[in-house]
């Protein structure tokens, strides 16, 4: 029998890539939310309209399934991280403690959670778990959004301890290519610099900030690979495991190796009045690696080259996409 696995999100950057991933097994039963994004047209996922802060709503979607892959989040780039740090708080912490509960309710037997590593402290060398230390403050700019992803990963262990349903909790660094948010207001630095890049008019494109600070990128097939790994591997009844590339490259030099790629002649120009994120981080993903078999398989150059490709594909070829 298909085991049922519901995407939470499904029309998200990353919930959309695992729900196609996840869609061409012959095993699995896919069935994704949305609610204000139109739904992916796509035979093999059985798409549900929700509002998942809703209680109801989250009930009905849940009822059934075997697996959850919590890809649904209110996201934001760099400006309303600053500007409006809120938007990541109220509508994440309500929507994940009702799939929770209602998991725990409907005897799910797996759920699988996208974390971030806002928490973790700025530096060269790579992270591991358990180097987060509770008594050490918090970035300014990712105090509101860190503690709740904190409190959301407190909720899976607390939930794996209770009843019968496996958790999951990924720490993940900056993911890009294929449905990312391609746009300048809500994207991160590698979205918004793609389309800076293949958008470009004249001879420069602005960088905000210094870009001096590091960027962790993984490409979104292997966070999806990392998935679909702890779905077959995982036995215990909860983990937290870092998912990265496990080395840091610049904003400047991340928008050098776009503009390579793109083919272009630009410059940068960076604007200092802009908001930016003065941090460095890099992933320690040994533990992904012993637990599941789990390590990146995509570098830099070919998931940009993929990304490139994607972009001229579904966006310059499909401008009415939304992004």
């Amino acid at each position: 029998m298909k085991k049922k696995v519901l995407v939470c999100g499904a029309t998200g950057f990353i919930g959309r890539n695992v729900a196609e991933r996840l869609a061409l097994r012959n095993d699995l039963e896919v069935y994704g939310t949305y609610l204000k994004s139109e739904p992916p047209d796509n035979p093999r996922i059985k798409m549900i309209k929700a509002d998942l802060t809703t209680r109801d709503d989250v009930s009905r979607v849940v009822k059934g399934m075997d697996i959850i892959v919590q890809a649904a989040a209110t996201t934001s780039g760099a400006k309303e991280i600053v500007s409006k740090p809120y938007y990541h708080v109220t509508d994440n912490a309500v929507m994940n403690s009702l799939l929770f509960r209602a998991a725990f309710e409907h005897k799910v037997g797996h759920v699988l959670f996208f974390s971030c590593t806002v928490m973790y402290p700025s530096g060269d060398k790579p992270i591991k778990e358990t180097d987060f230390d509770a008594n050490r403050e918090l970035n300014k700019n990712y105090f509101g959004v860190g503690w709740t992803k904190l409190y959301i990963e407190k909720m899976c262990e607390f939930y794996s301890r209770i009843g019968s349903t496996k958790y999951t909790v990924m720490r993940h660094s900056n993911i890009y290519g294929p449905y990312d948010k391609y746009d300048l207001e809500r994207s991160h630095v590698f979205g918004a610099t793609v389309t800076k890049v293949m958008t470009a008019k004249g001879d420069k494109i602005t960088v905000w900030g210094s870009g001096e600070e590091g960027r962790d990128l993984l490409y979104v097939s292997d966070l999806v690979n990392f998935v679909e790994l702890a779905m077959e591997k995982q036995i215990t009844p909860f983990e937290l495991c870092n998912v990265g590339c496990g080395n840091a490259v610049s904003v400047t030099d991340i928008v050098k190796n776009i503009i390579r790629h793109s083919g272009k002649t630009l410059r940068l120009e960076h604007d200092l009045t802009k908001p930016q994120i003065k941090t460095t981080l890099c992933l320690d993903t040994s533990k992904a690696k012993a637990l599941f078999g789990w390590s990146p398989t995509v570098s830099l150059d070919e998931g940009i080259e993929k990304t490139i490709s994607w972009y001229k594909n579904n966006i310059i070829a499909a401008p009415e996409m939304p992004r």
